[in-house]
């Protein structure tokens, strides 16, 4: 195995993280002034302003399978770094709310569709070893954007009414610079054997593996394509249980509050007494804390794997959640509701933020893995497009401790689904992994 190329091409890949993670939170350090530059009301605010980026979104996770499928993950790859750039410099410039939302708009979509096109593609050329530390550099990165996001919202602060429109064109430079690498990668070799291109696979997998190594995995691919009809659907019986698993995982990622929490940071700590600058300064430290155990969590992904991250990032949530419920108003527990804060992003880092994109790319055939991450991506951004929407009116009305306590109920859930129902699936192939989780499903069953 020849790790250093392989290593090149999933950074290159990952890279699209960097400018998800840093489009995701870009505009918690712009949305306060926005509100007030454009006297909008809280659900306009929330919806439109806020949350067009993540409506774009959830219209590049429905359709981003077809461009993966069809034109291959390498072209789609490219096709984001576009969208990133027009996004950053038409956001920037903009003159109304309307116009901004249709720049953020645009970037959504880019990150929709990078949370198919960039999984799916390093899922595609890893080793099962190694496969969920290499996914994770696509989380690693996002992370490091949103904190590089923080960081350039609290520095560009001393521009005043304007600094929104250096925090939110500052993204075009590192969209031009992935934009270019993007060009530098190969395709998919499974997505070329899928469609009858076998000696142009043949030769990327060589680049990587030895010539006995790539006999073997064309052979694996070829029997698992074989293994699944042209006609099938992901919605057929057949693949029921492992749509749930990604249905479950993309469903808890946001029921935990997490988009609630970064696209609105400054806001919660102003919540807790802080000033503008204080309240921006923690938010580069939730940035910090997020890197710091996203890197933890990628660590240990291939070495205890998926389960044991999500059981430790559920008990986590839980316990940070109710603090923060208890504590955000009323300090009842005596002790700064940033801590708190910041062991909930912990927790969310080492658990959900590590695991949900390696998961969900790995559960499905190869035929169907586009579609399938599809399917989980647009449950997570359907869902976080709805609740950060509603937390400025929800804070409002029934207050932000209700809505942690809400949260912490969810993580219960959670933790029972990830002790009850969901497989552990490190160090197995990805033309084998279906087949186990199915007939694990089935034996199961057969014992109730």
């Amino acid at each position: 195995m020849k790790f250093g190329k392989l290593l090149k091409w999933s950074m290159i890949s990952a890279l699209a993280g960097f400018l998800f993670g840093f489009d995701t939170v870009v505009i918690s350090g712009a949305e306060k002034t926005l509100q007030i530059i454009w006297n909008s009301s809280d659900l306009f605010h929330g919806f439109v302003v806020v949350s067009m980026a993540l409506w774009g979104t959830v219209i590049g996770a429905i359709f981003g399978g077809i461009p993966s499928d069809k034109l291959g993950r390498k072209k789609t790859l490219v096709f984001i770094g576009v969208l990133y750039f027009l996004s950053a410099i038409g956001s920037a410039f903009a003159n109304g709310p309307i116009i901004f939302s249709f720049f953020r708009f645009i970037g959504g979509i880019g990150i929709g569709v990078s949370t198919i096109a960039v999984p799916t593609y390093i899922t595609e050329i890893s080793p099962a070893k190694d496969r969920g530390r290499l996914v994770g550099l696509y989380q690693f990165n996002l992370v490091f954007g949103m904190l590089i996001a923080f960081l350039s919202n609290y520095y560009f602060i001393v521009f005043g009414e304007d600094s929104w429109r250096y925090m939110m064109g500052i993204e075009a430079f590192p969209a031009l610079i992935y934009l270019i690498f993007s060009f530098y990668i190969p395709f998919s070799p499974r997505w070329l054997i899928s469609k009858g291109k076998i000696n142009e696979a043949s030769n990327i997998l060589g680049q990587i593996n030895t010539k006995d190594q790539t006999k073997i995995i064309i052979q694996e691919i070829e029997s698992d394509l074989n293994n699944t009809k042209s006609d099938e659907s992901i919605f057929i019986k057949k693949y029921r249980f492992v749509l749930i698993l990604a249905f479950c995982v993309a469903f808890f990622n946001q029921f935990s509050g997490i988009n609630a929490v970064l696209y609105y940071a400054p806001r919660i700590f102003e919540e807790t007494g802080l000033d503008d600058t204080a309240a921006l300064f923690n938010s580069v430290i939730i940035g910090i804390i997020n890197l710091i155990f996203t890197y933890i969590g990628i660590s240990l992904i291939d070495k205890i794997g998926r389960k044991k991250l999500m059981l430790i990032g559920s008990f986590g949530y839980i316990f940070s959640l109710l603090m923060m419920a208890l504590n955000i108003k009323d300090n009842l527990i005596g002790i700064n509701t940033s801590v708190f804060i910041f062991s909930f992003i912990a927790s969310h880092a080492i658990g959900q933020g590590t695991v949900i994109w390696v998961f969900i790319s790995e559960i499905f055939p190869n035929k169907l893995r586009s579609n399938g991450q599809a399917f989980g991506s647009s449950v997570h951004w359907i869902l976080a497009a709805i609740i950060p929407a509603l937390i400025p009116y929800l804070f409002n009305t029934i207050g932000s401790e209700i809505v942690f306590l809400g949260f912490a109920i969810m993580m219960i859930f959670q933790l029972l689904f990830v002790i009850f129902i969901m497989p552990e699936t490190k160090g197995i192939s990805i033309e084998s992994l279906f087949k186990k989780i199915s007939l694990n499903n089935k034996q199961t069953k057969s014992t109730k």
